[in-house]
């Protein structure tokens, strides 16, 4: 009896030259904090100089791209703002995360931060600080990577150690002194985070600050987090430091619950 031919599976989408440089450098320009001349974009890039000044041309006219007063210093422009901000307003987890990480800091009164997992980074998606002087700032959109933050580490936790080597890449770069950049010390660390079910960090991430973080369960592996920053002086102390984990852990369950009714 004949039987059918196996199926092939579909080739993958081919990619459009133009397109696909436009994104890599708009990705490079939001990674920098000052502007790159067309030189320093070219050596980044490899991209043809004569392409690279038509394309930066056309991005600087519609808006995605500023340059300096020189005319010389190419930077982000606020039509990427405007982008953003759309993701933001309608991004249902954030959305249904406002009310918990307000009412979470104005219990603590220590900065709180929403995070998901993007790869080996994690980005930060929305944020409530601290009424304290000495307090940490940050911005939404900062990505940083997963090892050398609670936030990452909750969420890393939340997957196998043979899915972790997949996801990091072979080297871990030290954001400062403490950052684990030992795999077996991070698999080490990950394993007593899923054992205790919240991750906890003290200076890797920011010198004098520490941070305890939970992924949010409602879907399994986890992809987003919410994370309590304390600065050290107040975090040694043992009262404060058992509010804020008794705090972030209800409210991540809290928020879990929402979040998996809503699904």
């Amino acid at each position: 009896m004949p039987t059918d031919p196996p199926t092939r599976p579909a080739a993958p989408a081919a990619s459009v030259k133009s397109a696909d440089r436009t994104v890599e450098l708009l990705e490079l320009l939001s990674r920098t904090s000052e502007p790159l001349t067309l030189s320093e974009i070219q050596r980044a890039l490899s991209y043809p100089k004569s392409s690279l000044f038509v394309l930066l041309r056309t991005l600087v006219a519609r808006g995605w791209v500023e340059t300096d007063r020189r005319g010389t210093g190419y930077s982000i422009g606020v039509r990427a703002l405007l982008v953003g901000t759309s993701y933001l307003d309608r991004d249902p987890v954030i959305r249904a995360a406002t009310r918990s990480l307000e009412e979470l800091r104005a219990e603590v009164n220590e900065t709180v931060h929403l995070a998901r997992l993007d790869g080996a980074d994690v980005v930060y998606l929305a944020s409530r600080e601290s009424a304290h002087q000495l307090r940490l700032t940050s911005r939404v959109g900062r990505r940083l990577p997963a090892h050398a933050t609670s936030l990452g580490k909750a969420l890393l936790a939340a997957r196998t150690d043979e899915e972790v080597d997949a996801i990091l890449p072979s080297e871990l770069d030290a954001i400062t002194p403490r950052t684990l950049t030992e795999r077996g010390a991070l698999l080490a660390d990950l394993a007593e985070t899923r054992e205790r079910g919240y991750a906890v960090e003290r200076g890797e991430n920011t010198a004098g600050l520490g941070c305890f973080a939970v992924a949010l369960d409602y879907k399994h592996p986890a992809l987003e987090a919410i994370s309590c920053s304390v600065p050290s002086v107040r975090l040694d102390d043992p009262d404060h430091a058992a509010q804020v984990l008794e705090a972030i852990v209800r409210h991540a369950k809290e928020l879990s619950a929402v979040l998996r009714t809503a699904s």
